[in-house]
């Protein structure tokens, strides 16, 4: 059976939150999705707490991703304990709270969703993602019928060199994180479908989810800038992957909806 899977790229602040809120049943009606995995580390702006979690849930996700700024409101500490459906990035160092993978069963279709994290400009001690993902599928064979990774990366080499490394062993691989939605959709040799980043599901008008006037007089010199997110031109940014009955990718359909 075929199985359509709706990605959204990362959720910020409320702008993101309100057109997710409004718009993802449709979208997922629209496109038929069968899994819907949202990346929702920025919903707080920088984190994201319990209740935009369950929020992300209400409208219409399955499974909510994180990345970096996944642990800056420390009040979901214990919500990524209890709750299996937000995972956190699986190679974060010894001692993270939470689970790094999880398997969603759609009733058709068992899904397991790894998070990832890259190391190239991002700094803060990360074990290695690709030794991570191989002790992953280990574990996680058989548990699964289709395999979907979310890598939150700077490097758009780092992303590219993971689909390599897990083309034949997962069904889907996306980038998140830079906030820019690339045009590289592929579906490689032995059938991964691939984006390198789904972009950002917030304000279109703004610096990265940042007022960009804000953002601008940083850049220009002023150290002083305190950055309030934007709320201007929502949108929703991500991808639409089509799986066949053998597992192979058969298309990667990138989405910018406002």
């Amino acid at each position: 059976m075929k199985c359509k899977i709706l990605a959204i790229g990362d959720v910020c602040g409320n702008a993101g939150l309100d057109i997710l809120g409004k718009k993802l049943w449709g979208l997922r009606r629209y496109y038929g999705a069968d899994f819907v995995v949202v990346n929702g580390e920025n919903a707080a702006g920088s984190g994201i707490t319990p209740a935009q979690a369950r929020e992300l849930f209400t409208a219409g996700a399955d499974v909510v991703t994180l990345g970096n700024h996944g642990l800056r409101r420390r009040e979901i500490v214990s919500f990524l304990e209890d709750e299996a459906r937000i995972i956190r990035p699986a190679n974060w160092p010894a001692g993270a709270p939470g689970n790094g993978a999880t398997v969603y069963d759609t009733g058709k279709t068992r899904i397991c969703v790894i998070n990832l994290i890259g190391r190239v400009d991002l700094g803060f001690g990360a074990l290695n993602p690709f030794d991570t993902v191989d002790v992953l599928l280990k574990q996680y064979r058989g548990k699964a019928d289709l395999y979907v990774v979310d890598f939150h990366a700077e490097a758009t080499s780092e992303k590219c060199a993971m689909a390599y490394h897990l083309d034949g062993r997962v069904n889907v691989l996306f980038g998140t994180h830079t906030h820019v939605q690339t045009a590289d959709e592929r579906i490689f040799p032995k059938g991964l479908g691939f984006l390198t980043d789904l972009g950002m599901t917030g304000a279109a008008d703004s610096v990265i989810g940042v007022k960009w006037e804000q953002s601008l007089a940083y850049f220009r010199g002023d150290m002083l800038v305190r950055f309030e997110e934007s709320a201007r031109c929502p949108r929703i940014q991500g991808a639409l992957f089509t799986v066949g009955e053998n597992g192979m990718c058969e298309t990667v359909e990138r989405i910018s909806a406002e």
